[in-house]
């Protein structure tokens, strides 16, 4: 079955071409440390879903009871199955019914199974595909996440009433710095954007050789590692489609901060931001100020991008005014075009 057959939400809030393009691909949908012995109801794609553990297996199924239409969330999990908290049919890791309590012994028929879908466990998240063939490989790389010499680090995910696509552009960025967040980092007297490559990879955009005075350091805080003065900080950014910026910021000594961008498209109009950070210094730090520099600053991102209009990420180039700057997001926009999504792109 291929994403052009599969069968889109009834409340979908994409237009038609764009939601196939986009169910192809993987989306993390919860944290895989919170999933437990209790069904958790998510969105994707304005797809209802529950995601749990039957035994040591992680589940993600359409959330819906095949039988009357009850969500799935509600019930409960016993065993290695979820239990309709209507009327306590129970349904196998496989989407399979096993069990009609009303009907002792009879045997449930096709027709009687839930949608499930493909599930991977990766970087603390649960990602799936609504493509149940959708190929694992093409979950998006984060390599410093299982380097040993890196710590890694789970912040709270943050809820935007935006497009990830307008998320994803912001991440990708430079020239809001000294303007956005000259409260958690930039410096308002420095917004000059120096000059610096893009290149198209395969799976997305390479944005390579930002190089430039500006530090991430959060203000007011002591530095985690000594700088030089006179130091300067290299950026660099790696896309993969269709949501997915990868930041490598350079310190010195051969240290970096790495942070993944996951922008989930819940609907055309809200997106779950999860950003898995790695980095291999301040080991064993304190987390807490971690956490707090991350929510300060993407809160600051998350104010500009909810009042943005059009709400969509314009793909057709002359809708927008752009500047020098905008070279990262030009090749991104043309990218997200290049995978069959609209001119008027509705996530």
């Amino acid at each position: 079955m291929t994403a052009a057959a599969l069968k889109r939400p009834r409340d979908c809030s994409f237009a038609p071409g764009d939601w196939d393009v986009l169910a192809r691909f993987w989306y993390p949908v919860a944290f895989a440390a919170d999933i437990g012995a209790a069904p958790v109801a998510v969105r994707l794609l304005d797809e209802r879903l529950v995601v749990y553990r039957a035994g040591a297996r992680v589940v993600v199924a359409r959330d819906l009871c095949i039988h009357r239409g009850v969500p799935l969330s509600i019930g409960s999990v016993q065993g290695d199955e979820i239990v309709c908290r209507y009327h306590g049919l129970r349904f196998g890791p496989d989407g399979f019914c096993r069990a009609i309590p009303s009907e002792p012994g009879a045997v449930p028929t096709e027709r009687m199974r839930i949608q499930v879908f493909p599930v991977v466990e990766r970087y603390g998240l649960i990602w799936t595909s609504l493509d149940p063939e959708a190929d694992p490989a093409r979950i998006p790389v984060f390599p410093e996440w299982d380097d040993p010499e890196f710590d890694q680090i789970l912040p709270p995910s943050i809820d935007i009433a935006g497009a990830a696509g307008r998320q994803c552009e912001g991440f990708l960025d430079v020239a809001h710095f000294a303007f956005v967040h000259q409260n958690t980092f930039a410096d308002p007297n420095n917004p000059v954007v120096p000059s610096y490559a893009v290149s198209r990879r395969e799976d997305g955009v390479l944005v390579s050789d930002y190089i430039s005075d500006v530090a991430n350091i959060p203000h007011g805080m002591a530095e985690p590692v000594p700088v030089p003065e006179g130091f300067l900080w290299r950026r660099l950014f790696e896309v993969q489609f269709p949501f997915f910026p990868r930041l490598t910021i350079f310190f010195p000594e051969g240290l970096r901060l790495c942070l993944f961008n996951c922008a989930t498209p819940v609907s055309a109009r809200i997106t779950r931001l999860f950003v898995p950070i790695a980095r291999n210094f301040d080991r064993g730090g304190d987390l807490a100020s971690v956490y707090d520099f991350n929510r300060r600053v993407f809160e600051e991102d998350r104010a500009i991008v909810e009042t943005q209009y059009p709400e969509d990420l314009p793909l057709d180039l002359m809708a927008e005014a752009h500047i020098r700057a905008d070279r990262a997001s030009i090749a991104y926009r043309r990218g997200l075009k290049e995978l069959g999504l609209g001119r008027a792109y509705t996530a």
